[in-house]
């Protein structure tokens, strides 16, 4: 049975991931802050440890042995990254060089790192492959890309590294947010009956939390020689923000029998815009998609009808940049 240790594995995509592995019958570590809460459920082979990235002291002190890490933590996404830039560098990029090379260190056999599919920015390109150029337009974009040149420079036969570049993630998970694109447009059309469209030309790639989670445990299965000091980009559907809103307004209508108003505003604030090309993946892993935008939209909608999560207007906790604002960290 081989131990994963997950870094974010308290977080919105790592919860979803806990849970699959676990049921794969892998052992897993979660060392997480666990700034969002905890919705992780109890089992027998799940160990949780409440600690920062930044404090390699308490990593040193994990005594299992580790098979596998998949490196998910980090301040996620722009206007969160921005609310303290000091403290955003040091866990995203000052806390990694010495993290990888303790790992390295211990005997962990595989490592694999969370990028960004943001690191791209900007480009026209119909088909932004894994050797497009990085052109990062905040300092989240930055960040994230320079640590995966420090990624493979810690690669080898003993050591696998590997770099996914994920899409935009939409669906649901127990560790929920309502702050991602597909997410927060069809949070609003389910309770406000309407959607509000900031821009909406640029185009963005998008990828189901469970694609996600599965593109993670395929790279922890695949041999060493095919995935070593790779990077992979992983998306579903490249779709402009608006035709999400449109999307959605069609579902809603022909699948709910309910009119969702679309109102568009100007805005200059996210000028990311790409086509992400993730043939790669597909090719040398075989890993097919099973999930789709439209899958994302019927479960939101659909669990936002029952019990759970009847205070998602309100309650911070679904939402990155609110919470960390109320934590004050530093």
């Amino acid at each position: 049975m081989k131990t994963i240790l997950i870094t974010g594995g308290a977080g919105y995509v790592g919860t979803l991931l806990t849970e699959k592995l676990l049921n794969k019958n892998y052992k897993v570590i979660v060392y997480d802050t666990f700034w969002f809460g905890d919705f992780l459920k109890n089992n027998e082979n799940l160990t949780k440890i409440k600690g920062d990235i930044r404090d390699l002291k308490k990593i040193s002190n994990i005594n299992q042995n580790i098979d596998a890490v998949i490196h998910l933590a980090c301040i996620s996404n722009d206007n969160t990254f921005e609310l303290n830039e000091s403290l955003s560098e040091e866990i995203n990029f000052n806390s990694f060089r010495p993290l990888i090379a303790h790992f390295k260190k211990i005997g962990v056999k595989r490592f694999i790192n969370a990028s960004s599919s943001s690191v791209y920015g900007y480009s026209d390109s119909p088909n932004v492959t894994e050797e497009h150029p990085l052109i990062p337009l905040t300092l989240y974009n930055k960040f994230k890309g320079l640590c995966e040149p420090i990624l493979f420079e810690h690669n080898s036969k003993e050591f696998v590294c590997v770099n996914v570049r994920p899409a935009t993630i939409c669906g649901y998970s127990p560790r929920m947010r309502f702050d991602l694109s597909v997410n927060i447009l069809t949070h609003l059309a389910t309770r406000k009956k309407e959607i509000t469209v900031f821009g909406g030309k640029q185009m963005r790639p998008n990828l189901h939390i469970q694609d996600m989670c599965n593109f993670y445990q395929c790279l922890l299965d695949a041999d060493d020689e095919l995935v070593g000091g790779k990077t992979y980009n992983i998306s579903d559907e490249n779709i402009s923000i608006e035709n999400i809103a449109v999307k959605i307004k069609e579902i809603f209508k022909n699948k709910y029998h309910e009119e969702i108003k679309i109102v568009q505003t100007p805005s200059e604030d996210d000028k990311r815009s790409y086509y992400l090309n993730s043939d790669k993946a597909k090719k040398e892993l075989k890993f097919k998609l099973k999930y789709s935008i439209e899958d994302a939209i019927h479960e939101i909608y659909s669990v936002l009808k029952t019990e759970k999560f009847q205070d998602s207007l309100e309650n911070d906790i679904y939402y990155n940049i609110k919470t960390l604002k109320k934590l004050r960290l530093s």
